[in-house]
């Protein structure tokens, strides 16, 4: 049975791809500092509570346990935040990240999947995004985890580090048990905001824009239900001794805000309170994958095509949280 470190394991797809790794035969360790992680998702036999600035704890978790590969989700992810706080974003997320290689190095594991993202591309310059794609984020968030990967090619190189570096789009919906699922503070994701307004109607959602160059005015965005980016996980730990690089992870289906909101209202039959409000600065108005790399290089394809299926999942999770 191979150990995988998952770091940031207690978090939103983090404990998503615990639950499938253990279900598929691993044995899973994670280590969080639960600063937005919840100790309430972890599904694994093994939890340390390590902050990757503190190089000693990481060692110690290194010398405590056989480790196979590292999937590495922990970073700090609220884009408007990184514009006001860099420095927190350039820390943390790059930094740390510096700290975890140099204890996988020390000890001689070189194998990590990586969680990127598309915020990678900055404003798209033709739809579908494919990996070539330019890479120009327009924010510290998406900075930082363009670093990381540029991190994880030098070190490919210089030490034979094994990596792949998963850029996801919208990560979406819930366990499909109802037993895990979506919960940030604050909640900035789209579907869940909509649902939390259909719970309660004295809070409208807001819609930033509604006269984008798209067919109902709304922006698009490529939703892919979180199960399936777990089981991506899963592909690619596997696949680390044969390729590493880069791959996006999305359904290729863009959906608007509006049409979210009309499958949230047809699966709870309740109305969804709005407020249109002006554009967000650097929103695209269309933003999806072409994810032909994922089909080849991993063999993935993602399970949920049907954005109400995805919502579904997430409503579930909505009317029973535990925590």
């Amino acid at each position: 049975m191979k150990n995988i470190l998952l770091v940031g394991g207690a978090g939103y797809i983090g404990s998503h791809t615990v639950k499938q790794l253990s279900k598929s035969g691993y044995n899973c360790i994670i280590i969080d500092n639960l600063v937005y992680g919840h100790k309430e998702a972890i599904q694994a036999s093994y939890f340390e509570l390590v902050d990757l600035m503190d190089k000693n704890l990481l060692n110690e978790v290194f010398n405590k346990y056989h480790i196979d590969s590292v999937v590495h989700f922990a970073a700090f992810a609220y884009v408007g935040e990184s514009v006001i706080e860099p420095k927190k974003y350039y820390e943390n997320n790059v930094l740390g990240t510096l700290n975890l290689l140099e204890a996988m190095l020390n000890n001689n594991i070189k194998k990590i999947v990586f969680s990127s993202t598309c915020a990678t591309y900055g404003e798209p310059k033709y739809i579908p995004i494919d990996e070539s794609h330019p890479q120009d984020p327009i924010n510290p968030y998406g900075r930082s985890k363009l670093m990381i990967e540029k991190i994880l090619y030098d070190y490919h190189k210089a030490y034979n580090l094994k990596y792949i570096s998963l850029r996801y789009f919208n990560a979406a919906g819930c366990s499909k048990d109802g037993d895990i699922g979506e919960s940030h503070s604050p909640e900035t994701h789209l579907i869940p905001l909509v649902l939390q307004a259909i719970i309660n109607q004295d809070k409208p959602i807001k819609v930033f824009g509604a006269d984008y160059n798209t067919p109902d005015g709304t922006c698009i965005r490529d939703y892919i239900h979180v199960e399936d980016l777990a089981i991506a996980h899963q592909l690619a730990i596997e696949k680390l001794d044969n390729y590493s690089g880069c791959i996006n992870l999305g359904t290729g289906i863009g959906t608007s805000v509006k049409e979210i909101i009309s499958a949230a209202e047809a699966i709870t039959g309740k109305t969804c309170p709005v407020e249109y409000v002006a554009k967000r600065k650097g929103d695209p108005a269309q933003l999806f994958a072409t994810n032909d790399k994922a089909k080849n290089i991993l063999g993935w394809v993602p399970k949920y095509n049907d954005i109400r299926e995805i919502i579904s999942t997430a409503w579930t999770w909505e009317l029973n949280r535990k925590y």
